[in-house]
């Protein structure tokens, strides 16, 4: 192949559930992942050096700490070839926005380089070099609806009935996950977080595909964390719900707003009613699940 496209999901955390902190650093997390129709492009191009450029929003590092130069540098050293190739990533997922933008781009980055230097890598291989990359790679290559585990890497798809209605709210600026992960054990400092555990009730929800249900399911142990380092969330989150989001909560990290609806009509005259609050920079609409990495 002489050019390869990927396209890659975000994703939004429907529980997030973050345990004690590990001895490696670490929580022990139970992460229910859910993609969502916002994607990023990742295209490759034959180079005589690995280069990267970024068409989008600000913020993104184009040096080797982004994570699809990492991804493209790690699966070429596990594959034994150069790392020879122009990165293009075409950017729609907001950056920091707790949407697992940049482990998107890494998920892609491998999809991408393993098709255009013909590596032939197993999904399973693929998965283990995500993992090693950051938590939330290898979801953004299995796509879907999964429960993760451990960091959040190890995966199991649930199943999930139809389809749901989502609108996003994107907040001026980005929120650090490490210091959301830090103020979050600062909280916790007087009362010791418990072992998280899958929730029946989100489990339940999805197999019927019942929103409402859904809705009332969602929790996020991060979101006061996130809450505490960005105040603005808490109105942002009442918006939404004064609005008639069936469910509401910070998406991940923060401080994207995730708000469920009813219906794709329902999704539709939520957006524009929140569009006109001002308490966001951008509302997007999307639907999921949907697949993860794919060739386009």
């Amino acid at each position: 192949m002489t050019v390869t496209t990927v396209r890659v999901p975000a994703k939004v955390n429907l529980q997030l559930g973050v345990g004690p902190v590990r001895d490696d650093g670490y929580h022990d997390l139970v992460n229910v992942f859910h993609a969502v129709s916002l994607f990023d492009e990742v295209t490759a191009t034959p180079a005589a050096t690995l280069t990267i450029t970024v068409e989008g929003p600000a913020g993104v590092p184009v040096g080797p700490d982004n994570l699809a130069v990492r991804a493209a540098r790690l699966l070429a050293s596990h594959a034994g070839v150069e790392p020879r190739v122009a990165l293009h990533i075409r950017k729609d997922i907001p950056v920091a926005g707790g949407m697992a933008g940049g482990s998107a781009d890494a998920a892609a980055a491998l999809v991408a380089c393993d098709a255009l230097w013909g590596t032939g890598m197993s999904r399973e291989t693929l998965l283990e070099l995500g993992a090693r990359i950051g938590s939330d790679v290898p979801f953004a290559l299995l796509g879907g609806t999964a429960v993760g585990l451990g960091r959040g890497e190890r995966l199991t798809p649930v199943e999930a009935v139809g389809e749901f209605h989502w609108v996003f709210g994107y907040a001026d600026g980005g929120l650090s996950t490490p210091a959301v992960y830090a103020e979050c054990d600062r909280l916790r400092t007087d009362a010791p977080a418990a072992w998280p555990v899958v929730s029946d009730d989100l489990m339940a929800a999805l197999k019927t595909g019942d929103p409402l249900a859904l809705g009332r399911a969602l929790t996020n142990d991060l979101q006061p964390a996130a809450l505490s380092l960005r105040p603005s969330l808490a109105a942002a989150l009442a918006a939404g719900v004064e609005s008639g989001a069936v469910g509401s909560l910070v998406s991940g990290s923060g401080p994207t707003c995730a708000f469920l609806a009813s219906s794709s009509a329902h999704a539709a005259a939520l957006g524009k009613t929140l569009s006109g609050t001002g308490r966001f920079s951008a509302v997007r609409q999307a639907r999921g699940p949907v697949s993860g990495a794919v060739l386009i």
